[in-house]
């Protein structure tokens, strides 16, 4: 068995603490494991001036963390799900999915309770298409901000006056303590959420199934299902960060209930699907519901975003 464990994380404070809850339940998990943070800056931690959609992506937060992997200088990451590309590379396998966390979006302000609140021509921070696309669908009348940096960094610029309002993940606040500042939950029929989000991912090497048997008590078999189940809509639409695309799925009776669309940026075009399926095939219900919104228009939408 393992000794001892490295756990390569960004430097966000988020980053930090999703990695010590996963170092403080190993250690519970396995009394006696010597468990240590090897913290790291990313790409995506430096890129600040552009949006990921520019600079390449979400994967730009696991590149680095997968290269001390490979350089055995951490035996495992720990990721933000959302954050994970749908495609790993060659000889990475996603070890463990914990329990999850709040999924939906939070809506964040100083001087408004809920989105429909918002005077025409506010300005709302988000650096994700996803919300930015479903908000607009909603109040075209608003303006996106994007807005990038770490969740302390975006309520400093909020606080400050520079939006009227954010739209960040109930899953970070919660996590960092900051549940007082979300004004407004929104519910899925709202802002449908990431695939992945409020779930942290364990990642090693595929080969070391020794650590794959030591994070196995930490993964949730209904978090599992449903993020596979969200994770095939992206994966069998190619769909990378360029494209806003949301799916959510739980548990519905014995199965999975699963909801995904993808949007034109500004909102204005939205294939939606559902369907339900399951739960032990989970990446055939999401292969059926992107397949659905491909016949909801979804593939029109893809091509019009192609470069």
């Amino acid at each position: 068995m393992t000794a001892r464990v490295r756990i390569a994380t960004r430097r966000s404070r988020l980053a930090l603490w999703q990695a010590a809850h996963v170092a403080e339940r190993l250690r519970a998990a396995h009394p006696g494991l010597a468990v240590e943070l090897a913290p790291m800056t990313t790409r995506g931690d430096e890129l600040l001036g552009a949006s990921l959609a520019a600079v390449g992506g979400k994967g730009l937060f696991v590149k680095e963390l997968e290269a001390a992997l490979a350089e055995g200088r951490a035996e495992i990451a720990v990721h933000s799900m959302k954050d994970v590309p749908w495609a790993l590379p060659a000889g990475f396998a996603l070890a463990a999915i914990t329990a999850r966390e709040d999924p939906r979006d939070a809506f964040v302000s100083v001087h408004w309770r809920r989105p429909d609140e918002l005077p025409a021509g506010a300005r709302v921070g988000t650096s994700s298409l996803r919300r930015a696309s479903q908000l607009l669908a909603r109040r075209p009348d608003l303006v996106v901000q994007p807005l990038r940096g770490n969740v302390e960094t975006r309520l400093a610029k909020l606080d400050r006056g520079e939006c009227a309002a954010l739209v960040l993940a109930a899953a970070g606040l919660r996590r960092l303590g900051l549940a007082g500042r979300i004004r407004a939950l929104l519910e899925p029929e709202q802002s449908l959420p990431a695939p992945g989000q409020g779930a942290l991912a364990i990642e090693c090497l595929e080969a070391r199934t020794d650590l794959r048997a030591l994070v196995a008590p930490l993964a949730d078999p209904e978090a599992e299902a449903c993020v596979r189940a969200e994770r095939a809509v992206s994966r069998c639409l190619a769909a990378g960060c360029t494209v806003p695309l949301a799916a959510y799925a739980e548990l519905h009776g014995a199965g999975l209930r699963l909801r995904a669309l993808v949007a034109s940026p500004d909102g204005a075009r939205i294939a939606r699907a559902e369907a339900l399926g399951p739960a032990h095939a989970p990446e055939a219900l999401g292969a059926q519901v992107a397949e659905l919104l491909n016949e909801q228009g979804a593939r029109a939408i893809l091509a019009a975003l192609a470069p």
